[in-house]
């Protein structure tokens, strides 16, 4: 069987976090989402995007939080994919004032 190396980028990392999504492997995703520095991978709107929608799905409000905060910090430009996820994630927990 013929082997080949994926070539580890942002969208790479953007379709397995989105598999993990997928999946409702949320702590997959976010562990894979804070491998990437380590890996010398920029992360960008999309993997961002990814991570705190699998949070959403998840219902891990806190986490798609602290991935929107982290996002703002990094000066990565947020969109409304990201927002979207973040303020549902918020209201499926009821937490109204964060959203």
């Amino acid at each position: 069987m013929m082997q080949r190396k994926v070539k580890l980028n942002a969208i790479t990392c953007g379709a397995l976090i989105s598999a993990c999504e997928k999946s409702s492997t949320w702590n997959v995703a976010v562990q894979l989402f804070s491998m990437m520095p380590k890996s010398k991978v920029q992360s960008d709107t999309i993997t961002f995007s990814a991570a705190v929608s699998a949070c959403e799905k998840a219902g891990q409000w806190e986490q798609a939080w602290h991935l929107l905060l982290v996002m703002a910090e990094s000066k990565v430009r947020s969109n409304t994919i990201t927002f979207s996820a973040a303020i549902s994630a918020c209201q499926k927990q009821g937490k109204w004032e964060k959203a």
